[in-house]
């Protein structure tokens, strides 16, 4: 799979603070290169930052992006996902491995024009549901799941474990 980059529309800080943050943790734990978001948030930013740093991966964050300019440049193919475009799985059948994408997950009403610019308006369903949940299942199909438990090189590390919790501070392991 080639780079795959997620584009927050209409993040409204005080109001949109823990969805989008988990929006861009999904991103990161399910393969995506980065996030840019549409309105500055500074807190946002440090959160994903450091998450980045003490969990590894080479995940960007960038805010008080515009948006219109993003989707513009994009040299490659723009996903929308929405509840009113086509099936995830008739989608993904229009993706090459080879495609850098850039996929818009909206937080308010997303404008018409990014309907008529993205290549794919991608349904996740068809029942109401949050943009983390559809991020999440369309990347999972996407890369197959291969990011889930991928090797990251970060200060910590998760075990997965039937019971409890087991974190390894790595930076200690020297």
């Amino acid at each position: 799979m080639s780079g795959i980059w997620i584009l927050r529309i209409g993040h409204r800080p005080e109001r949109d603070k823990r969805v989008t943050t988990h929006v861009a943790l999904a991103a990161r734990a399910l393969g995506a290169k980065g996030i840019y978001v549409d309105s500055p948030d500074s807190k946002l930013e440090d959160n994903i930052r450091s998450v980045t740093e003490r969990f590894g991966g080479d995940f960007f964050i960038e805010t008080g992006s515009p948006w219109r300019q993003r989707l513009n440049q994009f040299p490659g193919k723009v996903v929308h996902l929405t509840m009113y475009g086509s099936r995830v799985d008739d989608a993904l059948e229009k993706v090459s491995p080879d495609d850098d994408l850039m996929i818009v997950v909206g937080a308010e009403k997303v404008p018409a024009e990014v309907y008529q610019r993205a290549d794919i308006n991608v349904s996740v369903g068809n029942q109401p549901h949050s943009e983390i949940a559809a991020l999440a299942i369309f990347l999972d199909r996407l890369t197959g799941g291969e990011a889930l438990y991928s090797e990251r090189h970060g200060k910590l590390e998760v075990i997965p474990t039937e019971r409890g919790k087991r974190v390894v501070d790595l930076s200690r392991c020297d």
